[in-house]
């Protein structure tokens, strides 16, 4: 595709993958959460649409002032960070080549060979994990899956989450701008401990939990024909990950949700 011909510039790049995980924003926002101005995020906008990698929808009325686009990723859009993601499968057509070869061998072996096949690779690559990842602790080899997804294609990231819930980024501080949260009814608060004389007061711990995140899909090609395909790939979580419970929060493939999301939890012992 013609986007994929050159990289954006990196304020184009960020208001792209801003639009991915925010999924839309205005011209206004863009230019808060990006730290420019309002004129110099329309000048890119002007150019990203006409490169045909974002769509505006209705305007929102923003005060006394003129009406607002409310911007989005076209499907061009999208495509160009997959692209940009995992340079190696540039355009689809490896995506469709494979999904062609997995409806070759469903009608030839039937589909629950199919699924067999897929589950004995995520079990391959969870083996293949589990050996990257070592015996680390939980917050260093959670680091090191997510990097691992990084070279594979996907946009990861990764949060601890408080003993309360408050996901908080690698820093220390809550992250909740981005609207990951972690599942409140499980959360529950930790109330403080009482000190008694003679003793220093406990400091606050964070729990062995985390918020993995990934923004866009390197195999949706694959999984929007084969949707069991995500089941094995929880299990491969969980597998790589053999002392953690992982749950899926979100899940691209249903309707509204533009992220997968997996909490990891350590096992008590």
């Amino acid at each position: 595709m013609a986007s994929t011909q050159h990289q954006q510039s990196s304020t184009k790049q960020e208001i792209l993958e801003y639009l991915l995980k925010h999924v839309q924003a205005t011209a206004l926002e863009l230019a808060t959460a990006l730290k420019i101005s309002p004129q110099a995020v329309r000048r890119h906008l002007k150019d990203l649409d006409a490169e045909k990698l974002i769509l505006y929808s209705s305007s929102v009325q923003a005060g006394m002032g003129r009406p607002q686009h409310v911007y989005q990723l076209s499907s061009e859009g999208k495509n160009y960070l997959n692209w940009v993601a995992s340079p190696q499968n540039s355009g689809d057509g490896y995506g469709q080549f494979a999904v062609s070869l997995l409806d070759t061998i469903a009608q030839t072996v039937g589909k629950d060979q199919v699924s067999t096949i897929l589950k004995k690779q995520w079990e391959r690559k969870a083996e293949e994990y589990r050996k990257s990842l070592g015996n680390a602790p939980l917050s260093k080899r959670v680091a090191t899956l997510v990097e691992l997804r990084k070279a594979e294609g996907y946009m990861a990231e990764y949060h601890p989450i408080e003993t309360n819930g408050v996901t908080l980024g690698d820093n220390g501080k809550n992250n909740n701008s981005g609207n990951i949260k972690s599942d409140s009814k499980k959360s529950e608060s930790t109330k403080p401990e009482s000190t008694k004389p003679g003793k220093k007061k406990s400091q606050t711990k964070l729990s062995d939990r985390f918020m993995i995140v990934e923004h866009n899909c390197a195999i949706s090609n694959v999984a929007e024909s084969f949707p069991s395909v995500c089941g094995h790939e929880l299990e491969m979580f969980a597998a790589a990950l053999p002392d953690c419970t992982v749950e899926r929060t979100h899940w691209m493939i249903n309707g509204g949700e533009h992220r997968c999301g997996y909490l990891v939890q350590a096992k008590q012992k």
